[in-house]
Order: C-alpha cells, then structure tokens, then sequence
C-alpha cells in the first residue's frame, strides 16, 4: 500500500525551509533594493545578514498586485485577499478576484474565509490570554481539568499538558483522528477513542494533528467553564475588534461578505458542493475571518507584549512562537547539510536564508481553503494571505515571494512554482488500485450474501455490509457510505470522498477467510482491520 500523504485537511507548511531551488531563479524579478544597511539589532544573537527596512518593505507592497495576479493566472484560484502589517499598523489590505464563482461577487479586504490550520496559531494566543487570566499554564497537565481525556498510556495520560498537545509531542500518529471527523463522528466521540491509538514517542517525536490541538483547548475551556468558541470571543476576538472572526461554522455560514470553497473537477474549478464543516476540531481548524481582522492580531502578536498594558503578556506568549520540538528531521532521508524546522505552540518557528526569524503557519482545506501567516518578528513585519481555492500553495507562494523582496530587495527563487509542485504532489489519489483498470481475468466474488454481515472495530466503530439492489454497500460511522464494486475474487473497491480523499482516490476492501475485512484507507496505521 502507498503510504498516503499528509492530510491536505490540515496542512502545516514551513515557509522558506522546504527544498530549496536555484538562487535567482525567478520568473517575475522586480528591482533590487538597497539592503545594506545596519544590523538588525546590536545583540549578535539576534544579527543577521539582511536588514529589512521601509524601502524594501514599500517595494515587497507595492509588488503584490502583480504577485496575487501571476499566482492568481497560473492557478485560476478563483479569489485571494492580503494585508500587511508593519510599525504597528496595517499598511496593506486588498481582495481579488470573487469570493463565489457562481455569482461572481467580488473579494474585498473585509471577505471571510475559512482559516484552516492557522486556527492553531489563533487558538495559541486565546491560550495565552488564558495564562494571563490565572487559568492555566503551559505546563498545566490536560486532565487536571478535562479527567476524561486519555490516551493508550496511562503515564502519558497522567503527565501530559497542553504544551505538548500544542506542539504535537503527545506521542499520536500524524492527523490521529482526522479518520474519525472524516466519517462523522463529533468532538466529543474522537476525543475518546483516542485513547486506543498506540503511542510512539512522547515528547520526542512530533507528528503533526489537530484532535490533539483540540483536546488542549477543550481542557483550557474546561478550566474556564466556558465553550471554547465563546472563550475565544470573549478573550480574544471582542477585545482585539475582530468583528468578523469567530470559532463556529455557522457563523461563517451566515456571514453576507464571505468566501466560498472551491475545488477543481476533471480540471475545472467549481464551488464546493458541500462545505467543510469544522466544528469538530474547531479550535485546530474552525477559525473564520477576514485579512482585516488578522492584522489587528499580527499586529498584536508581533508586539509581543511590549509595553505596560500589552494585550498579552511577554511570559505567556514568548513560549509560543519559541521553538518546542524540531520538526523536519526524517532519519530516512534527511542529510547534515538540510536545515530543521522547529515548531512551538501552535506556530512554526523558523528561520530566513537571511537569518531572520520567521513565524508562520498555513492552513488548508481540500474542499476550498488555502491560507497562510508569515512574520518577521525583528523587523517587525507580517503578511496574511487567504485563499478559496483547494490547497494549491498559492497563499504561500505569494507570502514567500513578498519575504524575499521584504529582506533582499528581489525575489530570490520561485516560491509560487515551488509550492504549487509540493500541493501537486500532496493532492496524488491514494490507494494502491488508483488509476488501475480490473484485471481482464478477474475471479468473480462469491456470492453477495457470504460477505453481509457486522464487522467490529473499536477504534472506527462497526462497518455494517448489506446487499442492495444487487451491490454490496458499506456503512461506517455515523456518515460514512460507500458501494463496494467487485474487483478480483474477495477484494472489492471503494471511492472515498470528502475533505481527506484527493481526487482518483480509490480504497481496497478485503474480505479475508478469517471473517476479517481490511479497509486500505482506513488502514494507514494498522487500525483498519474489521472483524465479523
């Protein structure tokens, strides 16, 4: 079986510490700018080899127009919006193209898209205000106030906290519930079963997720004895004047000025005929807002805590965007000469060719989100780009791109070709029968009748078989449906489909002797075999 591909869903994506192309590569170069000017602070610990300063930062803005356009041409990404923050004030905010193909209404600075995975990066500072309010800490273990929450190992259980929650260093599979959200079941219903996922590498290994992300902030909730999408209105949102912004769905959805998913077919983007709905890990991925309302949060991020009445304090929020655990250290493949990435609290903590500290996250949605925030915090400089196309790397191509011109005075490599490569790839059909035609020679299955039947599976919960109208039809969880078509003797297929199957996906189903049934997609982990 291929191994599949990060989960589109909920992609984090390092900005400027992917694989590296040819220094001035560019298909778009705009003017050099003088750069050479003082060090960035007199602390060497902060130095670094580029300065960024107003002209170069007056150049990477008055560039974005013609950066959105090119990304926006070789996509066809319906619509795009970006603000710039910069000394404290916003000095850039703009919409593209429309926000509903369908009606062709247009995207303006005010538009609200769904944010994806940046929610982590937002959740993180609602938790920082927490910490300023006497609920919590960091290092405050998940059960002291959510008991009900555990995983396989009952010393982890005991010991774990929400920082390693935020980090994803609780020793889960990447994505380690996503599966569950996938076929239906609540929040309430994936926190639980967690707890019968092995654990590899508690506090050693991290493995990106977004269930482990929302059982950290449902215990913050729990702490307060409020709902977390109220919690975040009242701390953060409100406060900040981030009045288009809000932790539920269907806020979003009653919103007039908001942005609709969209999504490519044979080709052809085309609105999300159903929209992602995600509640259930709301605070890892069900943030909405517009690029309005996340300057008013850059901006307040990028303070800091300066200042005697800092929205947030320095001790709170610092442990956020310091690095916490290394990312993107694979042993099978990762040479002395590659970089690592680190990631904190719900933010990638990185680092500049030019040796600038870099704070970003991106989201994504596969049925129509793409997003990303990038901050250099020393030059006191952010871009938030949002999108309402599927994850196609153009949000990250354009912050990338306005980076480089921000700290060098030019683009240095093509950051919108590299990313629409590395999306390209993430968005390859799953299954080890993708593309495949049946064999001519087929063994025809048995009857229909022998397969029917209750299959038990704790984690994914009972896949029921029945014979419908001359098919065998699959049901698992709450939502999950699916008609099993014959391929050779016991092994059927299945075309999954929804926010985590990329287009062409196709799922063996494996009927063994030993009255098991093996679901290839649900069986990246070894949790996908069913017994009768």
């Amino acid at each position: 079986m291929r191994t599949r591909a990060p989960r589109i869903a909920a992609v984090v994506v390092p900005v400027l510490l992917l694989p590296a192309v040819a220094s001035g590569c560019t298909a778009d170069p705009v003017p050099a700018v003088e750069t050479t000017s003082a060090p960035v602070a007199a602390d060497p610990r902060v130095d670094a080899l580029v300065h960024v300063t107003d002209a170069t930062v007056a150049a990477a803005v008055a560039d974005i127009d013609a950066s959105v356009k090119a990304a926006m041409d070789a996509t066809g990404t319906p619509g795009v919006a970006v603000a710039v923050v910069h000394g404290g004030e916003t000095v850039f905010a703009r919409g593209y193209g429309v926000r509903n193909l369908d009606t062709g209404e247009p995207v303006d600075e005010d538009t609200v898209f769904a944010m994806a995975s940046v929610s982590k990066s937002v959740g993180a500072t609602v938790i920082a205000r927490a910490i300023d309010e006497g609920v919590v800490t960091w290092d405050t273990p998940v059960q002291e106030n959510l008991p009900s929450f555990a995983l396989s190992d009952p010393w982890v259980s005991a010991n774990l906290t929400i920082g390693d929650l935020y980090a994803h260093r609780s020793g889960l599979f990447e994505h380690a519930g996503d599966e569950l959200e996938e076929i239906g079941y609540d929040r309430a219903a994936v926190l639980e079963r967690l707890r019968l996922v092995p654990l590899e590498g508690f506090r050693r290994t991290y493995a990106y997720g977004n269930f482990d992300i929302t059982a950290a902030a449902e215990s913050v909730a729990a702490a307060a004895g409020e709902d977390w999408a109220d919690l975040s209105e009242r701390w953060l949102y409100a406060p900040l004047g981030m009045t288009s912004t809000s932790s539920r769905f269907s806020d979003l959805e009653a919103r007039e000025n908001r942005a609709l998913g969209h999504q490519r077919v044979d080709g052809a983007w085309v609105v999300s005929p159903e929209p992602r709905r995600p509640d259930a890990q709301s605070p890892a991925g069900g943030v909405s807002s517009s690029v309005t309302d996340m300057a008013r949060w850059m901006t307040m991020v990028l303070a800091a805590g300066a200042g005697d009445d800092a929205f947030v304090s320095r001790e709170a929020l610092l442990p956020a965007v310091t690095p916490q655990i290394m990312t993107g250290r694979d042993p099978a493949v990762s040479t002395m000469s590659q970089r690592a990435g680190f990631y904190g609290y719900g933010f990638n903590v990185t680092t500049t060719a030019g040796g600038l500290v870099d704070v970003n996250h991106s989201g994504a949605f596969r049925l129509g989100t793409g997003t990303t925030v990038k901050m250099l915090p020393a030059a006191d400089l952010g871009i938030v780009v949002l999108s309402n196309g599927e994850a196609n790397g153009v949000a990250e191509g354009i912050a990338g791109r306005f980076a480089d011109i921000a700290q060098y005075g030019a683009q240095r490599q093509d950051w919108l070709g590299l990313y629409t490569g590395i999306f390209a790839d993430m968005a390859a059909p799953l299954g080890t029968l993708a593309g495949k035609d049946r064999p001519a020679d087929a063994t025809p299955p048995a009857a229909l009748d022998r397969y029917a039947g209750v299959y038990r599976n704790d984690y994914f919960g009972d896949a029921t078989v029945s014979v419908v109208d001359g098919a065998l039809q699959l049901a698992l969880g709450p939502t999950g449906r699916w008609t099993l078509s014959p391929w050779d003797g016991d092994v059927f297929t299945f075309a999954p489909t929804g926010e985590n199957a990329t287009e062409g996906t196709v799922s063996r189903a494996t009927f063994g002797s030993d009255g098991s049934l093996v679901l290839e997609y649900f069986d990246q982990h070894r949790m996908g075999t069913f017994r009768r």
